[in-house]
């Protein structure tokens, strides 16, 4: 099948950049604390288990400019494959992740967000549906917009995970 020789063709070690994206975390930084970031640590985790490589972490506020401002940072990167940004992606008006990077995607992985709910409604039922999860490519980087709960983080990831040496390798070509 071509996907198993497109997995076996891509990278064996994607570089991820993990972005936290929570405004009440970040004030918390900014005031000299040390906030908690559950999320960020088990999508942290969960790459490194896999054996493939964290190459930063950020934590930004609910704010469209600062996102922005990273996303275009982090595509410039040569040592950056997949971009991941938790937290932002809710129905609240501050929850502005979504928009502030999906106007950059140069195609959007609508497949993503319809696995993610596929495998969310056995966790939380029908409120599944009130996610925006989504992925894109920008350039030659994939990039994954996740709830900023620490279950759903574990969900993007293990869908991420499970294909991103094939998604690597179709971005690429």
């Amino acid at each position: 099948m071509s996907h198993e020789i497109h997995r076996r063709q891509g990278p064996k070690v994607a570089r991820f950049y993990i972005v936290t994206v929570s405004t009440s975390r970040f004030r918390e930084k900014a005031a000299g604390g040390s906030p908690s970031d559950e999320s960020g640590d088990t999508a942290e985790r969960m790459v490194k288990e896999t054996g493939h490589a964290v190459v930063g972490r950020d934590l930004l506020p609910d704010d469209v400019n600062a996102i922005r401002r990273k996303l275009l940072e982090l595509v410039q990167r040569d040592d950056v494959d997949v971009i991941i940004f938790t937290g932002g992606t809710g129905l609240t008006r501050t929850d502005v992740t979504i928009e502030a990077v999906r106007p950059f995607f140069d195609k959007e992985i609508e497949g993503f967000g319809d696995v993610f709910r596929h495998f969310s409604i056995q966790e939380v039922g029908t409120a599944a549906f009130l996610t925006r999860a989504t992925g894109g490519v920008v350039g030659d980087k994939v990039v994954f917009l996740l709830p900023g709960s620490p279950n759903a983080v574990k969900t993007g990831m293990k869908i991420i995970l499970a294909e991103v040496s094939h998604l690597l390798y179709l971005v690429r070509q």
